[in-house]
Order: C-alpha cells, then sequence, then structure tokens
C-alpha cells in the first residue's frame, strides 16, 4: 500500500497536525509503522502521552486507508506528500511543513530550487508606484539571473512579481490559500493560467477549498519555507507580508525589507522589520552580490556513516552537556536553529548559547544564517 495513503489518514485524525505527524513520522520511519503502532509505543513520541494515544487508536479503526487514497485522488489526482521524492528538501526542514501539497503546473520547479534558488517577493494587496516599481525591477533582474520567483497570487506586490517574472521569461510559484482549482482574486485568473503554464501552483488545501481569512497565514509559512530569502518591498504594520517575514526568520532565512518614505502608512511594517533585525534592501545588483556570498542552504540529511564516524569520535572526549548539544544538532538533521535546540535539549538559553560558543571554537560545529547549527 502506498504510503501517501497513511499520511491522508493520519489528516482524518483529530488533534494530529503537521508538527506532531512529523514527529510521528521521524520516530517511527515511516507513517505507514506509526500507523500500526501499540498504543504505549505512541506514547514514546513527544506530545503524545497516555489518553491521547488511546484515543488514536480508537479513532484510526474504522479508516482504511487505501480507500481513502481512492477517494481523495478522484478529486485530487496531482499531489505529493513529504515521503515523496519530489518534496522539497527545502520546506521538509521546517517544523511545520505542510503534510500534503497539490499542484498544478510543472512539479520540476520544486527539484530545480535546490540549485537555482528561491526567492520570495510579498507585501501589500493596496502597493503604490515605489512599491510597485521595486518589485517589479527586483523580480526582472532576479529572473534573469535564474532565480524563481515565490509569492501568494494576492493583488499588489504579489501580483506585480509573478507578472514581472514571467515577462522577463522565468518561472514563478504561486502559493495559494484555497485549493488549487480556485482563482483568487478573480482579477488574477489570466495570471493564473499564465503561472499554471510558466510555472508552478502550490497549495496545502483540497480541490473545492474555497479562499478563507484563516488559510493565508498559513499559506505564507509555505512561501517562505520554500525561499532562500524574503523580500518585502511594501507593507503596512497588519499586512500579511510580516507573517511571511517573522516565519522566514523563524526558520533561518534571510529577511529584507525596502526602506521607504516615513510619512507611508505602507511603509510602517518595511520600517518595523527594520528595527526587529531585517537588511535594508539595496539596489537590486548590489543584492547579487550579497546574494553570491550568502551560504547555499542545504537540508540533505547528512551522511549517516561519515557523521557517525565523526561523533563516535567527538563524543569521547567532550563535556556531557556538549555531548547533549551535538546529539540535539543531529537529531535536527544537522541545520538546527538554536531555539529548537534549547527546546530539545531542556537547558537554559544562556548554557546552550555557551556551549555552542565552545563547540565553534573547537571546530566541531559551524553556525549558519539565522542562527542555525551543523557539525563542521
Amino acid at each position: 500500500m502506498e504510503e501517501r495513503s497513511y499520511w491522508l489518514a493520519w489528516r482524518e485524525l483529530n488533534g494530529i497536525g503537521a508538527v506532531l505527524l512529523h514527529r510521528l513520522w521521524q520516530h517511527f520511519g515511516s507513517v505507514e509503522t506509526a500507523w500500526t503502532a501499540t498504543s504505549e509505543d505512541l506514547q514514546q513520541v513527544e506530545g503524545i502521552g497516555k489518553q491521547r494515544s488511546e484515543k488514536i487508536v480508537a479513532d484510526r479503526q474504522p479508516l482504511n486507508p487505501e480507500k481513502l487514497l481512492a477517494t481523495y485522488q478522484q478529486y485530487n489526482p496531482h499531489f505529493i506528500v513529504p515521503s515523496d521524492a519530489e518534496y522539497p528538501a527545502m520546506l521538509k526542514s521546517i517544523p511545520d511543513a505542510p503534510t500534503i501539497l497539490h499542484y498544478r503546473g510543472d512539479l520540476e520547479l520544486l527539484k530545480s530550487l535546490e540549485t537555482r534558488r528561491g526567492i520570495a517577493i510579498v507585501g501589500t494587496r493596496k502597493a503604490g508606484k515605489y512599491g510597485s516599481t521595486w518589485a517589479e525591477r527586483y523580480s526582472q533582474v532576479l529572473t534573469q539571473q535564474d532565480f524563481i520567483i515565490i509569492s501568494g497570487l494576492a493583488e499588489g506586490i504579489d501580483a506585480i512579481a509573478h507578472e514581472a517574472c514571467i515577462g522577463a521569461g522565468g518561472q514563478t510559484i504561486a502559493v495559494l490559500g484555497n485549493g488549487v482549482d480556485q482563482v483568487y482574486p478573480h482579477s488574477n485568473r489570466d495570471l493564473y493560467e499564465r503561472i499554471e503554464h510558466n510555472g508552478l501552483i502550490l497549495s496545502e488545501y483540497p480541490a473545492g477549498t474555497r479562499p478563507d481569512r484563516k488559510h493565508f497565514p498559513a499559506r505564507n509559512r509555505i512561501v517562505a519555507g520554500l525561499s532562500h530569502a524574503t523580500l518585502v518591498m511594501e507593507a503596512g504594520l497588519t499586512s500579511g507580508a510580516l507573517i511571511t517575514a517573522n516565519l522566514a526568520n523563524e526558520y533561518g532565512r534571510e529577511v529584507y525589507a525596502l526602506a521607504g518614505n516615513l510619512d507611508s502608512p505602507q511603509s510602517e511594517g518595511c520600517i518595523h522589520l527594520i528595527l526587529q533585525g531585517a537588511h535594508i534592501l539595496p539596489k537590486p545588483e548590489k543584492f547579487l552580490e550579497l546574494l553570491e556570498v550568502m551560504p547555499s542552504l542545504c537540508y540533505e540529511e547528512p551522511k549517516s556513516k561519515d557523521l557517525e564516524v565523526k561523533v563516535c569520535a567527538v563524543l569521547q572526549t567532550l563535556e556531557p552537556s556538549l555531548q547533549i548539544l551535538i546529539d540535539s544538532i543531529i537529531q535536527l538533521h544537522n541545520n538546527a536553529p538554536i531555539d529548537l535546540i534549547i527546546e530539545t535539549t531542556k537547558m537554559s538559553t544562556s548554557e546552550v548559547s555557551s556551549g555552542l560558543l565552545q563547540l565553534e571554537m573547537m571546530d566541531l560545529i559551524v553556525q549558519n544564517p539565522g542562527m542555525r547549527y551543523a557539525i563542521v
């Protein structure tokens, strides 16, 4: 039976979200194995206690994963799950990665993100001339350098970025807050069709799902997760673009904001991001220079044999607290954000910071952008 049928089956259970399902997958090695696990075995997974494990066992009994898949595919013929080879490593690395991605268009674009790199261009739906001009110019310049432009197909900055990319002969990825069979806003129907034929349309929502306000913040995490860097062109303080930027920062990705007129409400969000530590977006030519020295994000699993040999040698001489940190970095796929290291080790922030600094000075780990740590 297909592994994807079990991803669908798990989604049918109340209380099983993306984060917990990824923990089940990592703990058991496959969601199919997790599906048949006993109540006692399920309790070994973080976040699952006795009561929840017993409810899982009871709730899964009437479900038939194979029939669920057959029914689902009638209306959703094109989708991928995290265990599929086509699922992008960039997105798989985030803790709340979507457990299903529906698509229309060129799925090969996801694979090409490993080498071509994606840049998110986002901003307000009510774009002014200033933000529109720079969104268009940035999209054109980046497209000409073979970057993939990623955005949310909303009015304003999103649509301008998609349009400019296609106009420059490139391919763009649009992430929707509704099913891939729905076009929202309707004014972007022509653009939707061009992206379908010259790029890729993605959504975690099944066919028939109408636009809903609560879907868009969730959509933004996919935009941020797929992108090497996020550029905010124009945004008010309540703009969803700030959600995308904050998520990108959490995921260890670079965030840039376009400095604007201090009197403009559409610049307030960008100014806020800059005050919070986002980079000020320079002219495209300078930004390209920055991209050249920006480390590539690689989220492939480390070669287990080589890593195991190195770690075994290291652990023989390290203090226990440093051993715990090394183990946590490996557990978090060798590109671990500091907040998750703190969470998994249960150590204090000062202990983790001090220990990571020691490991860096010993040339055992390296700090990547976004305060992520990897074994050298």
